[in-house]
């Protein structure tokens, strides 16, 4: 018997493109913008002088994500921070279809309200409609462990959507459910 769907993709599907068709006046289903990916990298600069803030961070992004990291790699030497080409300096996880939705629905119901003085996330997108978010600790996932953890290390989070424009990515992703912060004029 097959699992049954996502929360969030029957959300998207049964809520989300009804909206948006009615409100940008889409033609088209397949015009209605979708979330393609979600992408998680932690920065590990320390990895430069402890090997084992790797496998500690690695281990981390894994519980977080279910998934294996890919080691992120210094593009070039820059000799202010001691670090040389082909150093090993962060890790990612590229997240897509059932993983993706479950992660997103995780991050928007149980992560952001775990936040201290939580007031929303910033409405600000990258002007082709994806969102990235920081996060400032790994703890706010229940996931993880506070005794089992070496160091307290932040995050990134790209919601990378095949919308046009800001509104469009901004208006599918606050119709799913993520709690942007009011705009104040």
């Amino acid at each position: 018997m097959a699992a049954p769907a996502p929360r969030l993709r029957t959300t998207y599907q049964e809520q989300v493109v009804p909206t948006m068709i009615s409100e940008f006046r889409y033609l088209n289903v397949m015009q209605v913008p979708k979330v393609q990916r979600v992408v998680v990298n932690i920065g590990v600069g320390e990895a430069i002088q402890n090997a084992r803030a790797l496998d500690a961070a690695t281990g981390d992004l894994r519980q977080i994500t279910g998934q294996q990291p890919v080691v992120v790699r210094a593009r070039r030497s820059v000799a202010a921070f001691k670090l040389r080409e082909g150093m090993p300096i962060g890790l990612k996880v590229t997240l897509r279809g059932v993983r993706m939705y479950e992660f997103l629905d995780k991050v928007i119901n149980v992560v952001l309200p775990r936040i201290r003085d939580f007031r929303g996330v910033p409405a600000k997108l990258d002007g082709h409609g994806n969102f990235s978010l920081g996060l400032r600790e790994q703890l706010v996932f229940p996931e993880i462990d506070y005794d089992k953890i070496d160091k307290i290390r932040g995050m990134e989070i790209t919601i990378v959507t095949t919308a046009r424009t800001d509104d469009e990515g901004r208006r599918l992703l606050s119709e799913m459910g993520m709690p942007f912060r009011r705009q104040e004029r």
